[in-house]
């Protein structure tokens, strides 16, 4: 369950080729926002925001922070819009296992410990774990080795062929969830690599799907899609729940996200409170 610090890129670099002003209209225009409606909510004119972006004005770093807040532009992209506007970055980058980050590590693993039996675990922008509980082990039950060598990724492990895929029985439905996550990422933050990612668990091959054999699936009235995983014998249900944290002033804390998966049906928490995990 410890934390496992994660490569990143200390230093943010300004897009090649590319001034403040496009890259503002660009995340403007993701956002689907007017020139105007995003005058008002930032204390500006329409004309100014029309002269940021075609480069006619160069704006201050408190106006870049100021857009870029409300466009609500990830951390390390704001950083990127200042590198680009010709100013220092605003937001630390700090590796995980920096001491300036002790009270956080020890914050999640008391988080993730405490919701146990039930499954937690920490993931990166890119969906690495960083941290686990003991109840994630139940759901990584028959993985081979060969996928649980570090660094691991939650998409891997759940949409790979030899991972958790074949146990899954309402796997298209789970499949089509987790990868509209993922489309829904893409669409708002520039990332490359998530978007590698995507291509590579989007183009696994799907295991023979038992989604019309689970026929004990439609008999309870579930609240949210549940993921309907085989385990010793027996198939326990989850929703998952992910969260991240408000208002972060680091780029390593603005990607990490915590999901818990609880039980979806009383069998599931009674197989999980008698047994412990």
């Amino acid at each position: 369950m410890t934390i496992v610090p994660t490569r990143t890129d200390t230093a943010a670099a300004a897009p090649a080729g590319k001034g403040v002003g496009p890259l503002l209209r660009a995340w403007r225009e993701r956002r689907r926002v007017s020139q105007l409606e995003l005058a008002l909510r930032a204390d500006s004119s329409a004309r100014h925001i029309s002269f940021v972006e075609t480069g006619r004005s160069r704006p201050s770093e408190e106006m870049v922070l100021r857009l870029a807040e409300h466009l609500d532009v990830p951390v390390r992209e704001r950083n990127s819009l200042l590198l680009a506007a010709g100013y220092a970055p605003h937001y630390p980058e700090t590796p995980l296992d920096d001491p300036a980050l002790d009270a956080l590590r020890e914050g999640l693993e008391r988080l993730i410990r405490g919701y146990e039996p039930y499954p937690a675990l920490v993931v990166d922008a890119t969906y690495t774990v960083v941290a686990a509980n003991r109840g994630i082990t139940m759901l990584l039950d028959g993985v081979p080795e060969s996928l649980l060598q570090p660094p691991l990724n939650a998409m891997r492990l759940t949409l790979h062929p030899e991972g958790m895929a074949p146990r899954i029985r309402n796997l298209g439905e789970w499949r089509g969830h987790l990868l509209a996550q993922m489309e829904r990422q893409i669409a708002l933050d520039r990332s490359e690599p998530l978007r590698a990612l995507y291509e590579e668990v989007s183009a696994y091959p799907v295991p023979e799907s038992v989604d019309e054999g689970d026929e004990l699936a439609g008999s309870v009235p579930y609240f949210a899609l549940p993921m309907r995983i085989e385990h010793d014998g027996r198939v326990l249900s989850f929703v998952s729940s992910i969260s991240t944290f408000n208002t972060p002033m680091d780029v390593t804390v603005s990607e990490l996200a915590i999901e818990t998966f609880l039980p979806a049906d009383p069998a599931t928490a009674k197989y999980l409170n008698e047994s412990g995990g």
